[in-house]
């Protein structure tokens, strides 16, 4: 499947609420889930519904429909013994801002999420596991696992990698100003948003480490200051309260 292909191909993903969120691109999903830093997967263990957070990576070309969406959590975890060859769900949500209308109804949050429902497969290959391994370090981190030593056969052993095809998803994205009654408008109540976006303070060293901090590292986190700052999300608030509000 290309990344131009349409999202939301199947009737459990086709978004039926607010289609005017809706996102039909495939590369704007792709380009998401790589921004995206924590997914959260959800799965029925025996009688009951189970939701982990998990970090994760994406892989456009893997080897799944659609391209493959990567897990990986402890071989011991029962809820990942469970996914095995079940349906599961993920989805992945940036907060992107908060939106406060001029009525208790229209308050709302700016925000792009995405949902993935598949069937889970565990990866036993030990060249896709280790590409996997690396993928979900270097999105926390791009180029982090180029600079560390290879992982153990023991470290391997412990670590259990669940693929999901992307294939069947689905994504909506809101942003911008609330949608008020014309009537709350004319009243006179402010009306407007709040953004969001994660910021990245100095890489803090390790205790028992020196501080050279790597340059891989260092990347990340200005990258992420320079994102937010792009986004005019960066700076003091103080000053836009006014002197009767702070007295």
């Amino acid at each position: 499947m290309s990344t131009e292909a349409p999202l939301s191909p199947t009737p459990r993903t086709t978004v039926t609420r607010g289609r005017n969120r809706m996102v039909s691109d495939r590369a704007e999903l792709h380009a998401f889930l790589a921004d995206g830093l924590v997914a959260h997967l959800g799965v029925t263990v025996g009688d009951h519904p189970l939701v982990l957070p998990a970090a994760y990576a994406i892989d456009v070309s893997g080897p799944d429909a659609g391209g493959t969406l990567y897990v990986h959590g402890s071989v011991a975890a029962g809820w990942l013994r469970q996914a095995q060859g079940g349906t599961v769900c993920v989805t992945v949500t940036e907060v992107d801002g908060l939106v406060a209308g001029r009525s208790a109804f229209h308050h709302s949050m700016n925000y792009r999420s995405a949902v993935v429902i598949g069937a889970a497969r565990v990866v036993d290959d030990e060249e896709e596991r280790q590409h996997a391994l690396d993928l979900i370090v270097d999105h926390m981190i791009p180029g982090r696992s180029g600079t560390l030593r290879p992982s153990t056969r023991k470290e391997l052993a412990a670590t259990a990698v669940l693929a999901i095809p992307l294939a069947e998803a689905s994504m909506k994205a809101r942003a911008g100003d609330p949608v008020d009654e014309p009537s709350d408008v004319a009243a006179g109540v402010w009306g407007g948003y709040i953004p969001l976006a994660r910021v990245a303070a100095s890489p803090v060293s390790s205790a028992d480490s020196h501080d050279r901090v790597p340059a891989d590292v260092v990347q990340r986190a200005e990258g992420l200051g320079r994102s937010a700052a792009e986004r005019g999300v960066v700076g003091p608030v103080a000053d836009l309260v006014s002197a009767d509000a702070r007295a």
